[in-house]
């Protein structure tokens, strides 16, 4: 069997770029978004560490969430490549990017409503090996809090708990990557920071995160790494207290007093 070493082999490009022997877990190369004459992503290039979580921010119209789409495969590029975990994700349907270990949480709470909290979270893990579903749901529902809601209607629950449900509902694939579009988006001060414990605990446990977030605040306690998009391009990326500190950033994005 040939070896990424053996000079006889052409290693892929999603190999060389997300490989086992590369730091990166995601990687785009000069993925673009054309939407007729706007160009809504411009030649980005976007890596992940495995097991980082890093935040992406800017403001509205800079490309956050059209990046995202791209990843995840709801979006097709104009030009450029998607690679993740050593495969080349482009042109792979979405469903099948969940399958090699992509999840993601979309701003608006996907959940079924009229089934419990306990029901939400045996959907998906019907979709996996597990041979004790009862037993992985309780352990899901002890790491999303809501034990003591298992056999409530999704739809009774809080903006908040419907979030952390969501979230529940894709831990149980074990996901290698999770990407949230501002998953705090409508929250309480209280149910923020129970978001945030439950994404610092997961990402504690190994799981790589990127999350789309306006809340500065909220970026501020889950991420050490932060990327900034601006008119579809990466502008600045870098530590939290860096890019909080870019004079730059704070004139277009945080505010010029932030």
């Amino acid at each position: 069997m040939s070896t990424p070493g053996d000079p006889n082999v052409r290693v892929t490009p999603a190999v060389a770029a997300t490989g086992l022997d590369q730091d990166a877990v995601l990687a785009t190369e000069n993925v673009t978004k054309h939407f007729g004459g706007l160009t809504a992503v411009d030649s980005v290039d976007f890596t992940v560490a495995e097991g980082e979580l890093r935040c992406l921010i800017g403001p509205n119209g800079a490309g956050k969430s059209t990046l995202l789409e791209l990843i995840t495969g709801q979006l097709s590029p104009t030009k450029g490549h998607v690679y993740f975990d050593g495969i080349d994700l482009t042109d792979m349907p979405a469903h099948e990017r969940i399958d090699a270990g992509l999840s993601v949480k979309f701003q608006s709470p996907h959940i079924y409503e009229g089934l419990t909290v306990a029901q939400n979270l045996q959907i998906p893990l019907q979709r996996t090996d597990c041979d004790d579903i009862r037993s992985a749901t309780h352990e899901t529902l002890e790491e999303i809090e809501l034990a003591d809601r298992a056999d409530t209607p999704a739809g009774d629950l809080s903006h908040g708990q419907q979030q952390r449900l969501e979230i529940g509902m894709a831990t149980t694939l074990e996901p290698t990557l999770m990407l949230l579009d501002e998953p705090v988006a409508g929250m309480s001060v209280e149910e923020t920071a129970s978001v945030a414990d439950l994404i610092r605990s997961l990402n504690d446990d190994g799981m790589a995160f990127v999350v789309i977030e306006h809340d500065m605040e909220f970026v501020r306690t889950i991420s050490d790494q932060v990327t900034v998009l601006n008119q579809g391009s990466i502008f600045r990326q870098g530590p939290i207290e860096e890019i909080e500190a870019d004079e730059a950033v704070q004139r277009i994005y945080l505010g010029e007093d932030a």
